[in-house]
C-alpha cells in the first residue's frame, strides 16, 4: 500500500494549509504530485498536457481548500479535481482524429500519432507500492494501453483508470465522478469490451533478462554500424516501425528495410540508453556534418517479443531532457551503454 501521512500529522498540515500557510499545503500535496502526473498522462496521452493539468488541479485546490471535507486523507479530493481537469482538458481540445482500426494485428500502437512518451523517471513514486499495485501502476503507462485508451470515451476512459488502476470502489468512483454507481458499471463495461479488442495479449517484459540486453545492445550497435541488414533480422516478421507525429508507418521486413534503405541509412548513428513507458528505449542520434557533432534524431521506443523486436515507435520530437539525455554527441564519442 502507499505509504501515506499519518492522520495526525495531515490534520496538521490542512489546519495549517487552510489558515494560509502555502509550505504546508505544500508537504500535503507534494507526494502525491507524481501519481496525479501518471494519472493525467493516461487520460490526455500527453506529458506537458498532463502536467499543466496536475498544476490546475492544485491551484485550484489550494483556492477551494475550505469545501474540503477532511475524511482522513485528501487523495481522493485531489483525484476529483485532477480527473475533472483531464476532461475539460478533452473537452476543450476537442476528439482528436483517431485510426479506423488500431487492432494489435495490423497497426501499431503509436498510430495514435499525439501521444508522447513517458519518462520512467517520473516513475519514482510506484517505489512506495506494494508489488502488486506497483505492476498495475507500471503496466499502466505502457504505450500499448495509454495508446488503446484514447480509443475510449473521457467517461469511459475516467472510470476505467478510476476503478481498475487506482482501485477506487463503484461507488468511490461514482462519488468523484458526480454520477451514479449504474452509469459507473455501464461504463466500465463499455470499456472493457473496447480495450480487450484494442490490447496485445502480452505486456512488455519490464525487467530484461540476458538475452534481451543481448537484442538491444546488438540492435544498438547495427544502427551504429549501418548494417541494415542485422537490423532487420532482430525483428519479428510482423514487425512495425512508426514515428510519431507523422501518420506513416511500416509493417514487415520487406516494407521496413525499404524505408530503411531510402532514409535513415543515409546516415550515421549514435544511440543512447533511455527508458520511457516502463520499456526499453534509445535516444537517438543522428550525424550533422555542418555542425560536426551528433545531434537528436527522436526517442526509439522498441517493444519485445522473446529476444525479437515486434515494434518501434521513434518519437521524432520529444525532449531529450526530459530523459536525462544529452543535447550532442561529439564525433567520435561512443556512448556507454549501462544496464545493456
Amino acid at each position: 500500500m502507499r505509504i501515506e501521512a499519518s492522520r495526525a500529522e495531515t490534520a496538521g498540515l490542512l489546519a495549517a494549509a487552510r489558515a494560509g500557510d502555502q509550505e504546508a499545503f505544500a508537504r500535503l500535496v507534494g507526494p502525491l504530485r507524481e501519481e496525479l502526473r501518471a494519472h493525467c498522462y493516461r487520460m490526455l496521452g500527453s506529458v506537458h498536457d498532463a502536467e499543466d493539468a496536475v498544476q490546475d488541479t492544485l491551484d485550484r485546490a489550494w483556492r477551494n481548500l475550505g469545501r474540503f471535507q477532511d475524511r482522513g486523507s485528501i487523495r481522493p479530493w485531489l483525484y476529483k479535481i485532477a480527473t475533472n481537469r483531464a476532461l475539460t482538458g478533452i473537452e476543450r481540445r476537442g476528439r482528436r482524429e483517431l485510426p479506423i482500426d488500431l487492432s494489435p494485428a495490423s497497426a501499431p500502437v503509436a498510430e495514435v500519432a499525439w501521444l508522447e512518451p513517458y519518462p520512467d523517471r517520473l516513475m519514482s513514486w510506484t517505489a512506495e507500492l506494494g508489488p502488486e499495485e506497483r505492476v498495475v501502476a507500471l503496466e499502466s503507462v505502457e504505450l500499448a494501453f495509454v495508446a488503446a485508451l484514447q480509443h475510449l470515451s473521457a467517461r469511459q476512459r475516467a472510470v476505467l483508470l478510476l476503478r481498475e488502476v487506482l482501485g477506487y470502489a463503484a461507488s468511490e468512483t461514482a462519488g468523484l465522478l458526480d454520477t451514479t454507481v449504474a452509469a459507473v458499471n455501464s461504463a466500465l463495461q463499455r470499456a472493457r469490451k473496447v480495450l480487450d479488442g484494442l490490447l496485445p495479449e502480452a505486456t512488455q517484459q519490464r525487467t530484461l533478462g540476458q538475452a534481451q540486453r543481448e537484442v538491444a545492445r546488438r540492435y544498438a550497435a547495427a544502427w551504429e554500424a549501418g548494417d541494415m541488414d542485422a537490423i532487420v533480422a532482430m525483428l519479428t516478421e510482423d514487425a512495425k516501425y512508426s514515428m510519431p507525429p507523422l501518420a506513416a508507418w511500416y509493417q514487415g521486413h520487406d516494407r521496413i528495410r525499404a524505408f530503411l534503405a531510402a532514409g535513415p541509412m543515409a546516415h550515421r548513428w549514435r544511440f543512447l540508453p533511455a527508458r520511457a513507458n516502463g520499456q526499453l528505449s534509445f535516444g537517438t542520434f543522428r550525424w550533422d556534418e555542418g555542425r560536426g557533432v551528433y545531434v537528436p534524431a527522436g526517442l526509439d521506443l522498441l517493444v519485445l517479443r522473446g529476444t525479437r523486436i515486434s515494434e518501434v515507435v521513434s518519437f521524432l520530437e520529444a525532449d531529450f531532457a526530459d530523459f536525462d539525455l544529452p543535447v550532442e554527441l561529439g564525433s567520435d564519442e561512443f556512448p556507454d551503454r549501462p544496464g545493456l
